[in-house]
């Protein structure tokens, strides 16, 4: 497996998703991602949050 090179949804910048990864995927039957880290990173951040105000 080669690293691809894949485009992120939300800011469009591109990143690498190494060979390693994505055996790692492949083991968990995820898809490839859609969001590069620093996006992922703050979607978990903001949904994680937004848990924090629901009572």
């Amino acid at each position: 497996m080669e690293d691809k090179i894949l485009v992120c949804q939300d800011c469009g910048e591109e990143f690498t998703f190494t060979a390693g990864e994505q055996e790692f995927f492949t083991e968990k039957g995820f898809s490839d991602p859609k969001r590069c880290k620093t996006c992922r990173d703050k979607r978990k951040s903001y949904r994680r949050n937004d848990r924090s105000y629901q009572f």
